[in-house]
């Protein structure tokens, strides 16, 4: 959004500048990035330390002459539980208080925030009132109630029995999206119990992925966690067919075919509101069926972009990307990266009524509530390109497409991006200036690249290091000078290693990204048009100030968040 843009003050604005807790130009300011941010200005102006919460609730309550109420002194077992969704408490702030007969009073530290009351109405069928909470202490009692559902929610699966795993609530999701309940067809309790077992300890565990793989004389089961596989059991081999039978049932597979590959979907339901969904593929391979399920968990789309592990400046360029009127969004990575993610999080941000947002994905991962949502199938030759002709006739403001795969997609998207909206996609290709000259070896012309492409990003995920047990690695000056560090880098380094614990895998848990974030300034248009070759691309790009994922990654090593044999790994070439 351009900073000269003059934003209309709110009743809060106005009232906290009379105050003089703010003054119009710090107002202005913060309108436009609390906007940008689907913030409040309360929230914003709080969060940013711009201005003292106690006082901005005072002001307000004295504004509109609503009484401000302590929820420190509510406990969370008075609050109303399962009544809203908690997407909703995260995406409008506000905390389910007390519900009395047909209403619901909900906490907020901004009572004009109307839209978050009219769409908690819907949802619950409940009428809403607006009660005043300071914004620090709103926020505090939010975590918590959110935390108290995600504590429930990790007791149930740490205090599942033997007994329970036979009982777990789970659903296969046809091509439709419909939840079918699972036929008994398998009814081999010992190899239903073993194949729950195995799906729990993987979310337990914060695994990605599951491998169900059969060999001539053995049969192994291994997570893929952090990104890096690990074995994790060693079932009789004799059980391959059983395990494969049990699997097909579950996603509701043909169990009688065996020589082509299948694909489907599983989703355990763990309570009311959290549900997880394992994406099944099956793959027919000389000594049996290798099943794989990729886990989806859809909380990770609320992560929230500072969760992500950009930079500033580089969360500012893309913010900034996300929300001009028109042009291109690009995320390019390896498979596994995060690029996904990365496209959740930011459509996660421009969800708002006032948006028109579709989406075409191949398969739809996560359910994104508001944003219509398409599957792509070759089989019923529904592709990306016919998807995206049909999105410019719905009226679109935002449109996300999974994948650029051929010139036909490419060509659709480019002109989207130039004919008033905003286009967001992924490209396997390992820097921002490789995608530009993908899209140009593609057959875009390079005008069309040029004025349509605003933002690319390059992205990888590395490990990062468990606070309990990694410690200050002693690595020689002239060591650090030939990983890329200048002489003011190595003053200033905390750079840590693995060591390993009881709370952590090798040393490292989670993991953190590193990005190239690139904006198509003048410069690189002139480049492009010119027919530059990467090199050149990439050159001119570090001259900008854009920092290249080798760089991002000795930044990312050099907070002591990952090791430098992390950033090896993930960007050298």
């Amino acid at each position: 959004m351009n900073a000269s843009v003059v934003m209309p003050l709110s009743g809060v604005a106005r009232r906290l500048i009379t105050d003089a807790i703010i003054d119009e130009p710090q107002a202005q300011q913060a309108l436009q990035e609390a906007s940008q941010q689907n913030l409040s200005l309360v929230s914003y102006l709080v969060q940013n330390g711009i201005a003292d919460g106690s006082l901005i609730a005072n002001a307000i309550a004295d504004e509109f002459g609503s009484p401000l109420l302590d929820v420190s002194a509510l406990s969370n077992d008075s609050l109303p539980s399962e009544l809203v969704d908690p997407k909703l408490i995260r995406m409008h702030h506000a905390l389910p208080l007390f519900k009395r007969g047909n209403r619901l009073f909900i906490g907020v530290s901004d009572p004009t925030n109307l839209r978050a009351q009219d769409e908690i109405k819907f949802h619950t069928g409940l009428s809403t009132e607006a009660i005043l909470v300071e914004e620090g202490a709103l926020s505090a009692g939010i975590a918590k109630y959110l935390d108290d559902e995600e504590a429930a929610f990790g007791n149930k699966l740490a205090n599942l029995d033997d007994a329970g795993l036979e009982d777990l609530d789970i659903e296969a999701v046809d091509e439709d999206g419909a939840d079918q309940e699972v036929s008994s067809d398998v009814d081999d309790t010992p190899i239903v119990r073993f194949v729950n077992k195995v799906l729990i300890d993987a979310i337990k565990g914060g695994a990605s992925d599951i491998h169900f793989e059969p060999y001539e004389k053995t049969y192994r089961v291994r997570f893929r966690t952090d990104g890096i596989l690990h074995e994790v059991t060693r079932p009789p081999n004799n059980l391959a067919p059983r395990l494969a039978a049990r699997l097909k049932v579950m996603s509701q597979m043909d169990i009688s075919e065996r020589r082509v590959p299948q694909d489907g979907r599983i989703k355990m339901k763990l309570s009311k509101t959290r549900a997880i969904d394992f994406r099944v593929n099956t793959l027919p391979t000389l000594y049996g069926e290798k099943i794989v399920l990729r886990i989806l968990d859809p909380s990770s789309a609320q992560m929230g972009i500072d969760a992500l592990g950009y930079e500033e400046d580089q969360k500012k360029l893309f913010l900034d990307a996300m929300h001009e009127p028109q042009g291109m969004i690009l995320v390019t990575g390896p498979t596994g990266s995060g690029k996904t993610v990365s496209l959740y999080t930011g459509l996660n941000i421009l969800n708002t009524t006032e948006r028109n947002i579709s989406s075409a994905e191949d398969p739809v991962e996560i359910n994104m509530e508001g944003i219509n949502q398409v599957h792509v199938s070759n089989k019923v030759g529904l592709t990306f390109s016919q998807a995206l002709r049909a999105f410019l006739r719905q009226d679109p403001d935002v449109i996300m497409v999974g994948e650029i795969r051929d010139l036909e997609t490419a060509e659709i998207a480019i002109k989207a991006a130039q004919t008033g909206h905003m286009v967001m996609s992924t490209l396997h290709t390992n820097s921002a200036a490789e995608t530009i000259t993908r899209l140009l070896n593609m057959g875009i012309p390079a005008f069309n690249v040029a004025t349509s492409v605003s933002l690319v990003i390059a992205q990888r995920l590395a490990r990062r290091l468990c606070d309990h047990c990694a410690e200050p690695a002693d690595l020689p000056r002239e060591t650090l000078l030939a990983e890329g560090y200048d002489e003011d880098d190595i003053e200033v380094a905390q750079i840590r290693r693995p060591v390993g614990c009881d709370k952590c895998n090798g040393g490292y848990k989670g993991r953190v990204g590193i990005y190239e974030v690139v904006r198509i300034t003048p410069q690189l248009q002139r480049i492009i048009m010119e027919g530059g070759n990467s090199m050149v691309l990439a050159e001119a790009a570090e001259q900008a100030g854009f920092n290249n994922l080798r760089k991002s990654g000795l930044r990312k090593a050099a907070m002591g968040l990952t090791s430098l044999e992390e950033v090896n790994r993930v960007t050298k070439d």
